[in-house]
């Protein structure tokens, strides 16, 4: 019995979100911050020592195009390996404490929400998680197609020595912005659900939606060879589809 009594006083001491004075929620902000720091910093020391592993798996989409013998790296200043492993290290560590900073950004805002909105923010929070996963997991598939035709459009008279930085300064940034872009359907169905957006406006004006979706992927891809483009722009028209017909869902 007394483990149950302490735990309900706990939940009851707890400090009512509209009580809170605001030094006490800028308090709760930075306890919430410090935690998502420290997590970042042994997310960062792991990957540190983990660093060969990460950089062989990032390597992984070149040996495949290029062959294992011939996929090395090449350094040409005495501080770029230095500098590279810190840079690994700097995303490995956001990347593995990813969960704890989401979870400390849960519990920072869940206090101040009403049931009802509780209960559609958690299934975006998983659902976020998911199509950013699934944006960096498929970047990473593509990428030794987008190699191969970035290797062939230069020509034959063309030999290919990649410099670490410039490689994994590519495969990071279209890994992070198929991620980040994979968000786009959570976008349109919060904007149904806070009524800024209708699905039948949306099914409107799917025309222009395709020209967009197009042209941002054409824009906005790094690499800016078709594969990538292409693997961007299907899946976000597909998104926009799925979008309108969960605000239909939703609307009833």
């Amino acid at each position: 019995m007394a483990p149950r009594v302490l735990v309900r006083l706990r939940r009851e001491n707890r400090p009512n979100p509209d009580a809170m004075t605001l030094a006490e929620h800028i308090g709760e902000l930075r306890t919430r911050v410090l935690v998502s720091a420290t997590a970042v910093l042994i997310g960062g020391v792991v990957a540190f020592f983990s660093y060969q592993s990460i950089l062989s798996f990032l390597q992984h989409p070149y040996c495949q195009v290029a062959g294992a013998r011939h996929c090395a790296f090449y350094v040409t200043t005495p501080l770029q390996g230095l500098s590279i492993r810190m840079k690994v290290a700097t995303y490995g560590g956001i990347f593995l404490a990813s969960p704890v900073v989401l979870w400390e950004m849960w519990r920072f805002v869940t206090p101040g929400l009403e049931p009802k909105e509780k209960r559609y923010l958690a299934p975006f929070v998983g659902f976020s998680f998911l199509l950013f996963a699934f944006g960096v997991a498929l970047a990473y598939f593509i990428f030794p197609h987008a190699l191969s035709w970035l290797a062939s459009i230069g020509g034959p008279s063309l030999r290919e020595i990649y410099s670490p930085t410039s490689y994994l300064g590519l495969i990071l940034a279209l890994m992070a912005l198929f991620g980040i872009s994979f968000e786009f359907p959570l976008v349109l169905i919060g904007l149904e659900l806070l009524g800024l957006v209708r699905p039948q406006t949306l099914s409107k004006g799917r025309r222009w939606a395709f020209v967009l979706i197009v042209a941002a992927a054409a824009v906005f891809v790094p690499s800016g060879d078709p594969f990538s483009m292409l693997a961007m722009a299907v899946p976000l028209y597909v998104f926009y589809e799925l979008a309108i017909v969960a605000g239909r869902i939703l609307a009833r």
